[in-house]
């Protein structure tokens, strides 16, 4: 079983699927939840499909069908690592065999490789940021799937012009099947920001981020794109909207301390307010606490590369998976 999420995600839906600690329900919502080896968890960092007002009912349907099946699999591949989190995966190691192979994304590529991840084709902006300062530009990216509020969309940019921070913005078309029109921003935006910003329907997000001009990344924090981000030391400006984003997000503020939580939507409908998404942008990119998550990302990054270099936790662990694959092979000729 190759799991592709975090480990902690990966215990709270395997004492969810058990019953072995009480979870919000629709006559109790809004418990927290205290998951062995974990901070405590309030109930709106949950992973979302979990709780009782989700829309995705059928995500957890399907997530939760493969824990019933746990007795197939001989191992539990994670796309994590080891030193990254620790606890929970000793902690796990009791009810499976947890192997953490990850950050995948950090493996070298295969020469001549065609093989791609893009959803589309990446929009050139390396000469750009190119052309900015180290530590200068915020990159801003919500991932493949998350359709943010057209307000939300609103008071990013009022925030930006307002701070006059350079950055780069990937605001991808909305899947047809959705049925969702395409975001639009604050009329004169891009003639008021100019060359200070530029905005992308799709970037080549790894080239991006170990880019020197890179301050921060304002995230959804899907697992890939916190792997990613740790993985080239850069900060994050959490703003998560559902599934194992939620819970990304209160381990890269209060575990990792790499990031800044963007509020809890806490404005009208939902939305977080222009002051609020500025003071993060501030904070993330200038001052003490700003270089404070930036030495904790380059920790991360370090720590990363050990455990995917041969002899590190990670290629351990793959070689010991690979090996028992063959082990299992020749038992069967």
């Amino acid at each position: 079983m190759l799991w592709v999420q975090s480990c902690a995600c990966f215990a709270a839906y395997y004492h969810y699927n058990h019953g072995l600690v009480p979870f919000p329900t629709e006559t109790d919502p809004e418990i927290d939840v205290q998951l062995p080896s974990m901070p405590l968890l309030k109930h709106d960092e949950v992973p979302s499909y979990l709780r009782p007002s989700t829309p995705f009912a059928f995500l957890r349907t399907a997530i939760l069908g493969q824990f019933k099946k746990l007795d197939k699999p001989f191992c539990v591949l994670i796309d994590t690592f080891q030193e990254l989190e620790p606890e929970i995966v000793e902690y796990m190691s009791k009810f499976c065999l947890i192997t953490t192979v990850g950050p995948l994304v950090k493996y070298p590529e295969v020469p001549n490789s065609t093989i791609r991840c893009d959803m589309m084709k990446p929009d050139d902006c390396i000469e750009w940021l190119d052309s900015k300062p180290a530590s200068s530009v915020i990159y801003i990216s919500f991932g493949t799937v998350v359709y943010l509020k057209q307000e939300q969309v609103d008071e990013i940019a009022k925030a930006l012009l307002a701070t006059g921070i350079s950055f780069l913005w990937v605001m991808k078309p909305p899947a047809k099947e959705f049925g969702l029109p395409f975001h639009t921003l604050p009329e004169g935006f891009l003639e008021k920001v100019g060359d200070n910003g530029k905005i992308l329907l799709w970037s080549p997000q790894v080239k991006v981020l170990t880019h020197p001009s890179i301050s921060c990344f304002m995230s959804h924090c899907g697992w890939n794109s916190v792997l990613e981000t740790l993985s080239c030391g850069v900060p994050i400006i959490a703003l998560p909207q559902w599934g194992d984003q939620v819970t990304n997000a209160v381990y890269l503020v209060d575990v990792f301390k790499t990031g800044l939580r963007m509020g809890r939507g806490k404005g009208k409908k939902g939305i977080t307010p222009k002051e609020e998404v500025a003071k993060c942008f501030v904070e993330a990119t200038l001052g003490l606490k700003a270089k404070d998550l930036k030495s904790n990302a380059l920790k991360w990054k370090l720590a990363a590369e050990e455990a995917i270099a041969d002899g590190g936790s990670s290629d351990r662990n793959m070689q010991t998976f690979i090996d028992e694959v063959k082990n299992r092979c020749r038992a069967q000729q």
